[in-house]
């Protein structure tokens, strides 16, 4: 599966403890995630990531048009509610997208654990045939 990992400032500490955390689970997936999150990440776990341009500099709009094309199946983007941000019209076009294409999305650490132990069940097989009806 093909997995986004975003994480505000205030969030990234909790996103790094999360992947190392959930290593085991993750390592078997193409991760993705919004720049400093993803060398975060990389540097914390040695997990291999793709980076995109950091949130503000358009990197929710680059994973929410992999969303738009099919080719995302799961969002965990820790956000913090507390503080304003810059780019909000992208954060709420992107969870938007999630909910129009019903990608699994995540926005704090509880909901994201769900995902996972769901996701080492393998409760999200049907997005495999979601993802081969697009190349029908």
């Amino acid at each position: 599966m093909k997995i986004s990992l975003i994480a505000h400032d205030k969030k990234k500490q909790d996103m790094v403890q999360f992947t190392t955390a959930y290593q085991p689970v993750l390592k078997n997936h193409t991760l993705y995630a919004t720049g400093t999150t993803g060398m975060k990440i990389r540097e914390a776990t040695g997990l291999d990531v793709h980076r995109f341009q950091s949130g503000p500099l358009g990197g929710d709009q680059q994973i929410g048009a992999l969303i738009a094309d099919n080719d995302m199946d799961m969002v965990i983007f820790f956000r913090d509610p507390l503080t304003a941000q810059p780019h909000e019209p992208d954060i709420s076009a992107l969870i938007r997208l999630c909910d129009v294409y019903a990608i699994p999305l995540a926005t704090n650490m509880a909901s994201a654990e769900i995902l996972m132990h769901a996701l080492s069940r393998g409760d999200f097989a049907w997005r495999n045939i979601i993802r081969n009806k697009k190349d029908d």
